[in-house]
Parts: C-alpha cells; sequence; structure tokens
C-alpha cells in the first residue's frame, strides 16, 4: 500500500540518488559538478520566481474579475426591467424578476480566487520551469568539452541505472513495481 503513493516511495529514490552521486564522482571534474549545480540552481530560481510571478497574476486577474463581476451586477441591478410581456393575442405573462440570481457570492469569490491564483501559479511555474532548463542548459552546453563529460557520466548514469533494473527484473522481482 505505501507503495502506491510517489511520496512514500523512498527505496528505489534513494538507491538511484547513490548510483547517480557515484557517477557524479567519478566521471565528472569538479568544476564540471559546479556547473551542474550551477545550472540545477537556476532552474529552481526561475520556477520559484515563475511561480510568484504567475501566483501575483493570478490574483490580480481574480481582482479585477470579482470588481466587473461586481459593477455588471450594479448596472443590472438598476436598470429598468420589464415586468410583463404582452402577447400579440392580448395575452400578458408576467417575468420573473432573475437579479438576485445574479448577485456576487462569497462562494464565487473563492472560487474565482482560487482559480485564477491556481492557474496563475501553475502556468508561472511551467514557464519559469521552461525557462531555468533552457538557461541551465545553455550554461552546461557553453564548453564543448565539458558537455560531453557530463553527457558521457549521464550515459553511463542511465546504462548502469537500465542494468541494475534489468538485472532486478531477470531476478524475479515484481514486474508491477516497476511499470506503474
Amino acid at each position: 500500500m505505501s507503495e502506491s503513493f510517489a511520496a512514500l516511495r523512498s527505496r528505489r529514490t534513494d538507491e538511484l540518488a547513490r548510483l547517480a552521486d557515484e557517477h557524479l564522482q567519478h566521471d565528472l571534474q569538479p568544476e564540471d559538478r559546479e556547473t551542474l549545480k550551477a545550472a540545477a540552481s537556476k532552474v529552481s530560481l526561475w520556477t520559484t520566481v515563475g511561480s510568484a510571478v504567475g501566483l501575483g497574476l493570478g490574483l490580480f486577474a481574480a481582482i479585477r474579475l470579482r470588481s466587473t463581476r461586481k459593477a455588471f451586477f450594479a448596472a443590472v441591478r438598476a436598470q429598468e426591467k420589464p415586468s410583463k410581456v404582452m402577447f400579440a393575442d392580448g395575452r400578458t405573462e408576467s417575468i420573473p424578476d432573475l437579479t438576485p440570481l445574479l448577485k456576487p457570492t462569497a462562494l464565487g469569490d473563492f472560487a474565482t480566487y482560487f482559480f485564477a491564483s491556481a492557474g496563475g501559479l501553475f502556468l508561472g511555474g511551467e514557464l519559469g520551469f521552461a525557462a531555468g532548463t533552457a538557461s541551465g542548459s545553455r550554461s552546461i552546453t557553453a564548453d564543448p568539452e565539458k558537455r560531453k563529460r557530463i553527457e558521457n557520466a549521464f550515459r553511463g548514469f542511465r546504462a548502469d541505472m537500465l542494468r541494475r533494473e534489468a538485472d532486478a527484473l531477470d531476478k524475479g522481482a515484481n514486474v508491477t513495481d516497476k511499470m506503474f
């Protein structure tokens, strides 16, 4: 049951972290490790900044939307509304007043703030992540020799990881753990 939730799956991530650390220590030079750390911090910084800006813009949009909705309601309430409709045959029908149904509510305000800020947070975070990834990859690819060493270290890590998974599957490990 604990394997069902990603947050509770530590066994596999600890093993991969140890394997990655071995490759970082043995396959890379100290300046390569510093370049990777700088690239990772750029991604983190850009994602944080993008999330904060997105959250702020989402809240700004929610405030504007709420004030527009209140102004619309005030304009509808102030308008003179017909109360009856007369048909061509002389028949008269009353029109119900829908103004109370248009009134802004606290639940509507909460939904506006929640979804606008969540959307801004998501969009800003994703755009920040993309910009940070581009910035980090530029710093890695700036030096061709450093790039080649980092790519070779990653290939070695990936090959070792796949070998360990293949060995575990050959030994009869549960396939559903690897698939899902």
